[in-house]
């Protein structure tokens, strides 16, 4: 089992940046893919990035390619996202999420490939 503790979110303009952190307790981090998923009230939560479980390969949705970064610090067995140029739109509760269960390089965008989940940090972009 493995707990993940999200950080970082806040209230930003648009076009600012903010850095999410992600930090997973339990067993090995480098067993889990992790991902980012963000929710707005009534909509579906979605995917935002993954990282494999090298660090290998990343996948990125579209709306946040070329403004957002995905990494990870295996010393400290977190997970960052870098978000640059933020905008309204990317206002949304922020999930860390983790999967034991993929290949080495494979990166999942679905919901269900991913078994463990933190609580989620706000992120707020101001117009």
């Amino acid at each position: 089992q493995v707990q993940l503790v999200e950080s970082g979110g806040g209230l930003v303009q648009t076009g600012g940046s903010l850095r999410l952190s992600c930090a997973a307790s339990g067993r090995t981090f480098s067993s889990y893919t992790m991902g980012w998923f963000r929710q707005v009230p009534g909509k579906e939560r979605e995917f935002v990035v993954g990282i494999s479980r090298t660090g290998g390969r990343t996948y990125y949705a579209d709306s946040v390619k070329g403004r957002f970064t995905i990494s990870r610090e295996y010393a400290k067995n977190t997970v960052y996202l870098q978000m640059n140029s933020l905008k309204p739109e990317d206002t949304a509760v922020y999930y860390c999420a983790a999967s034991s269960r993929s290949a080495l390089e494979y990166v999942g965008a679905a919901q269900y490939e991913y078994e463990h989940w933190g609580h989620g940090t706000q992120v707020t972009v101001s117009s």
